[in-house]
């Protein structure tokens, strides 16, 4: 694939789930892993931004899931950028099987952004000569139009600690999806395998903030999670997922 990077992947025991295959947090972890060899490739990893006092930071993002890899299976994440904002990169992405097979699909919109400032910065024209540019896209998504939960008690409350906080000097992604999870009822994380996510980070939770959580289920396995400082109501996250009932891993 033109302006595409490859990551190969082989999964390991403690990225399954109870299911016996991978979970859906491992899959989201292995997406932001390719991301950042992505900018090992050029030069521009994760940790020389940062001495530079600069981050990527996720603001929305959406992944579906046909199949979960299973233990000891190898993936290949191929990754590409399919257009460019002065301050925005919209990262594609194929997880594929070891026979070519796509079995996933992800998409990404990333802010380019000043750590110190705390504002999007212009992406260094270098960075994207490198990475070039492809136009094919994983998957339409309309990322902008997630509902978001209004009023009503929350389902709970989480304090935002240190080790919530990433080199970005804020709560995780992936966090975030840690603490969807938990607000799911009993008989859908135990019984029932994600498909779909969609989800859009609308301002950042620092440390000592604490985040309240809310869920409401407007069909049958599907979601809508919202989540909300509780000091001054902001929004951090809207979301919505879709889950499917499995007899086993095989039929994920």
């Amino acid at each position: 694939m033109k302006n595409g990077f490859d990551k190969t992947y082989e999964l390991r025991y403690f990225e399954m789930n109870r299911h016996g295959v991978a979970s859906p947090t491992a899959i989201l972890t292995l997406l932001e892993e390719a991301a950042a060899e992505h900018c090992h490739s050029i030069g521009y990893s994760p940790h020389i931004l940062e001495k530079q006092n600069i981050g990527w930071v996720l603001v929305a993002g959406a992944m579906d899931m046909l199949r979960y890899p299973k233990y000891k299976e190898s993936i290949t994440i191929r990754t590409w950028i399919s257009k460019y904002t002065p301050v925005r990169g919209y990262r594609e992405n194929l997880i594929l099987d070891a026979a070519g097979k796509t079995i996933g699909k992800a998409k990404g919109i990333w802010v380019f952004y000043d750590i110190i400032k705390m504002k999007p910065t212009p992406i260094f024209d270098e960075i994207k000569e490198k990475w070039g540019v492809n136009p094919d896209l994983s998957q339409e998504v309309d990322l902008a139009g997630i509902k978001i939960i209004e009023g009503g008690e929350p389902l709970t409350e989480y304090a935002v600690h240190q080790s919530d906080i990433d080199s970005n000097r804020h709560v995780n992604n992936i966090r975030y999806f840690h603490w969807l999870i938990d607000s799911l009822p009993d008989k859908t994380s135990e019984h029932c395998f994600l498909r779909r996510i969609d989800a859009r980070f609308c301002s950042e939770a620092k440390y000592g903030e604490k985040i309240r959580v809310y869920r409401s289920e407007p069909e049958p396995d599907a979601f809508l999670h919202t989540m909300r400082s509780n000091a001054d109501n902001r929004l951090f996250v809207a979301a919505h997922s879709v889950w499917n009932m499995a007899e086993s891993p095989d039929a994920v």
